[in-house]
């Protein structure tokens, strides 16, 4: 059953209300420009609304995280700067403006400066194929999918420049756990993807919501055995690519002092945070998007539906770290390679199963089949207790 033609006409009209805006700016230009201004105006605008966004995103769940965090810990967030502290990420960004800027004296300046603004460029270009709405994706690509994984992998590589060009022993031990970490978890998170593209048959994230398209828009792919297991596993991958507890080990405060970061202050040390929060909005965007039908659901705007699941995800990301405590590395290489990666494996054979048998029949062969393999895989990670050691009394 589809929704009411009324209501989906009510529900279309809002959506296209930002792209409409575009378009009047765009027909009003067409009357007094050439035809090759106003395609560039077009990339301009698209370009400025994606420029902005991303430090306002990061701004602001900076203080949501606060508050969210202080709630946990039975105590108030922000709430002097502005009403109910609303103004308190703008105080951050004034005071990280004017403090000053430390440069070691034996870093290697040029890459110690290069690094923060290169760890951002990635961070803004993967917001190009997130499709906020209908008809609200800056770059509708074929490949989009692809170029997700393919730019935000690039991130490994700024924060190691910043590590080795800080000088600093805390921060390259911090750079070799960032790469480590992250060259982990991408393997299994880019298999996590692969039941979705075979179900959707398409590379593009826009084809991949519209898949998902059905009674009520809600036929989205969590509701299926193998998008549950592949939600989990490419959200707990995405925590631990935007290295956020209780996967925090290049930054860990108890043992490296801040890791990568630690030789840095004032802006060049809030580029690094803005990508951090910028990487885990694109992430919770883009899991949003492959499993939990992007834009799609009844009655509300696309692009309400969309922020909402992803505000839900990242509401869930600031909850880990208010919750569980910060794994050991061997832990942390384990939980990637020995249960992860072979669980990736299975949920692709239990995808392709389900697509060639009946719904029912498959929840029940997926049940059985992912309730042996987790038992399997838990009992081959059961960590090893060494016996204790009993020494004889000497005569």
């Amino acid at each position: 059953m589809n929704m009411p033609p009324l209501l989906r006409d009510i529900e279309f009209a809002v959506d296209l209300s930002f792209v409409n805006a575009k378009g009047w700016i765009l027909d009003l230009l067409s009357h007094i420009v050439p035809d090759w201004v106003v395609v560039f105006a077009s990339i301009v605008i698209s370009g400025v609304a994606i420029l902005v966004l991303g430090p306002v995103i990061m701004m602001y769940l900076t203080l949501l995280e606060r508050k969210l965090i202080g709630r946990i810990q039975n105590r108030y967030g922000p709430n002097r700067v502005g009403i109910w502290g609303l103004l308190q990420p703008i105080a951050d960004g004034i005071k990280m403006f004017t403090k000053e800027d430390i440069v070691p004296v034996y870093a290697d300046k040029v890459i110690h400066c290069l690094a923060p603004i290169v760890i951002v460029i990635p961070a803004l270009m993967v917001f190009l194929v997130v499709p906020f709405g209908e008809r609200m994706t800056a770059v509708n690509l074929n490949i989009g999918l692809l170029y997700f994984i393919a730019v935000s992998s690039i991130t490994t590589i700024p924060i190691f420049m910043g590590s080795w060009g800080s000088r600093n022993k805390y921060s390259l031990l911090g750079g070799m756990r960032t790469a480590a970490q992250m060259i982990s978890y991408e393997v299994p998170m880019t298999l996590s993807v692969v039941p979705v593209i075979m179900m959707s048959q398409s590379l593009s994230t826009n084809k991949i919501v519209l898949s998902q398209s059905g009674s009520y828009d809600m036929n989205w792919f969590i509701f299926t055995p193998w998008g549950i297991v592949g939600f989990i596993i490419f959200f707990l991958c995405a925590v631990a690519e935007c290295n956020r507890p209780p996967f925090d080990l290049p930054e860990a405060e108890s043992e490296i002092i801040a890791g990568f970061h630690t030789e840095y202050s004032g802006m060049k040390f809030a580029l690094f945070y803005m990508a951090e929060y910028m990487n885990a909005f694109t992430l919770c965007g883009i899991a949003a998007t492959l499993f939990l039908g992007g834009w799609q659901g009844p009655f509300l705007p696309s692009w309400i539906w969309f922020l909402g699941k992803t505000f839900v995800l990242i509401c869930v990301m600031i909850w880990f770290r208010g919750t569980f405590p910060r794994f050991r590395v061997d832990q942390l290489m384990g939980f990637a390679w020995k249960f992860l990666l072979p669980l990736t494996l299975i949920n692709i054979l239990v995808a392709g199963l389900c697509h060639f048998i009946s719904e029912k029949t498959g929840w029940i062969y997926s049940f059985i089949i992912f309730s042996i393999s987790f038992w399997v895989l838990v009992r081959l990670n059961r960590p090893w207790m060494p016996e204790k050691r009993h020494y004889p009394l000497a005569n």
